[in-house]
């Protein structure tokens, strides 16, 4: 299986921990090819594409895609995951607001609109795309409008990219994940006395992706796949 995954962001955040830990393992035990764009090379992937975080969002998506057609050629992936990530807060009267609103975006938006552009041309027919949404993202989210905003088009896009005439692939599936908490090494860092019962194990989003690429209970295209984790225990609220 061959698989691209985007996790660049400007600081080290849940998904780009995911990424580095136990998914990007997990998929090499699997016997898979993994390929990483990021702003630095990721040691668990078998190719890097890397990203200039001041490059304009044009040419963020021109300098990838070449990069892709040169390590990729002709072949397909089996999957594109983007699990970009990033959190700033603020509401209108922040006086950072306009400048994590346009953070959330770029780390959001832009990655899973270059991931949509990849999956045109280089998903197999009857692949996957996953894109990063946010449970609270489906209610307003006044302490942290910017991110709100950003994650609102992201499941946007994913049901726009399941619709017919797309531009996938036939067959191609494109649902985008929404996690409350991921349990990462940073979120514990900054939340120590939180209630981690309720946060999403990495090995649960690993196995799940692995699954939904061999086509085990794939959710159908369009799909906002909440994760909702109590007791340890995850489930999955699918809209």
């Amino acid at each position: 299986m061959l698989f691209l995954e985007l996790h660049y962001t400007i600081s080290e955040t849940s998904f780009i921990a995911l990424i580095k830990t136990t998914k990007a393992s997990m998929l090499r035990f699997a016997t898979v090819w993994v390929g990483s764009i990021d702003l630095v090379p990721n040691e668990e992937a078998d190719s890097n594409i890397t990203v200039d975080k001041d490059a304009t969002w044009e040419g963020q998506t021109q300098s990838v895609m070449s990069d892709l057609q040169k390590i990729l050629g002709d072949e397909k992936l089996d999957a594109i995951f983007n699990v970009a990530g990033g959190w700033a807060g603020g509401n209108a009267k922040n006086k950072d607001f306009q400048k994590n609103s346009e953070l959330m975006w770029k780390q959001s938006v832009w990655s899973s609109a270059i991931a949509a552009q990849a999956s045109g041309k280089y998903l197999k027919e009857g692949g996957i795309i996953t894109l990063p949404g946010a449970q609270p993202a489906l209610e307003g989210t006044p302490g942290m409008i910017g991110y709100g905003m950003a994650k609102a088009a992201v499941h946007q896009l994913a049901k726009s990219l399941a619709a017919e005439g797309s531009g996938l692939p036939t067959g191609a599936t494109a649902v985008a994940i929404l996690p409350i908490t991921l349990d990462t090494p940073m979120n514990r860092k900054w939340m120590p006395k939180a209630d981690h019962s309720t946060w999403t194990s990495l090995d649960f989003i690993a196995e799940l992706f692995l699954k939904w690429t061999k086509g085990e209970d794939r959710p159908k295209s369009g799909s906002l796949v909440q994760l909702v984790t109590k007791d340890n225990k995850t489930e999955l609220v699918i809209d």
